[in-house]
């Protein structure tokens, strides 16, 4: 008798082809309007200066609030995150990202560890293996004119994106761009080598997004701990910046679900 293969999760066969899928309803509709009103409170109070104009920047977000927390391993993107990196997933980045009116369309680029301008990053060309996922949480519907993430559909399987200076204007739209939409309460799942970028909003009302990133539990996050001797060497030897993620208190990982809490473990402050 031939053996069966198992399901494939939801997405995958977009995320292999793509570099990108949607998932539908993640957070609960119900629940969607509280979320998205305490990220944009965390956001009025804790922005950095150092974002791109009229974008609401935040990060090291669980710190400031576990609103989200019980979805970061709902169901059907646990299955895919799990088929994507393997088990013992680790989180490497939580941010929030507002795309306020009048804000201007980003460059081309793919995130950590492609981005070939931090101090730690694979270097260009790199091997067609999944490595890290970024996903982008829509707290407001993705729409044409409220700044849906602009991809470039399988630009995942380049060996290179334009944060490695390649023949290729990052400032300038592509003719085989997209714009992503969607139903708040989705969530755009990428291969974190996709070229993607922020486009502008053209509306009268915030765009509001969580980019939740998850890592293999084999990725070295050291680079991105801002006290870390690794960071320090790296940074120092390469002249180039890198990420920051804090540390999460122990206060705010008591209060994370049971569940959720391995996933953060690695930021966890050590006892004193």
């Amino acid at each position: 008798m031939s053996q069966v293969s198992p399901q494939r999760p939801r997405g995958l066969d977009q995320l292999d082809r793509d570099g990108f899928c949607i998932l539908p309803d993640v957070i609960p509709r119900k629940n969607i309007t509280a979320i998205r009103e305490e990220v944009l409170a965390v956001v009025a109070a804790h922005r950095t200066e150092s974002a791109p104009q009229q974008v609401g920047f935040v990060p090291g977000l669980i710190n400031h609030t576990r609103c989200f927390a019980p979805y970061l391993l709902e169901s059907q993107l646990a299955v895919l995150l799990t088929a994507s990196l393997g088990a013992h997933l680790r989180i490497s980045f939580t941010s929030a990202i507002v795309n306020e009116p009048g804000n201007q369309r980003g460059g081309w680029h793919a995130d950590w560890p492609f981005n070939q301008t931090n101090a730690g990053h694979i270097p260009a060309p790199y091997p067609d293996v999944r490595m890290h996922v970024t996903t982008l949480w829509m707290l407001s519907t993705f729409s044409e004119k409220n700044g849906g993430t602009l991809v470039v559909p399988a630009s995942h399987r380049r060996r290179s994106n334009p944060t490695a200076h390649i023949d290729c204007d990052a400032q300038q739209p592509l003719p085989e761009e997209i714009r992503i939409t969607g139903e708040a309460g989705s969530v755009l799942v990428m291969d974190s080598r996709l070229w993607h970028a922020t486009a502008a909003n053209q509306t009268q009302n915030p765009r509001v997004a969580l980019a939740i990133r998850y890592a293999p539990w084999w990725l070295n996050l050291e680079v991105l701990r801002p006290d870390s001797a690794e960071r320090h060497r790296m940074c120092r030897e390469s002249g180039r910046d890198d990420n920051r993620v804090p540390s999460v208190p122990n206060d705010v990982y008591t209060q994370l679900p049971v569940e959720v809490q391995p996933l953060f473990q690695h930021w966890r402050e050590s006892p004193r």
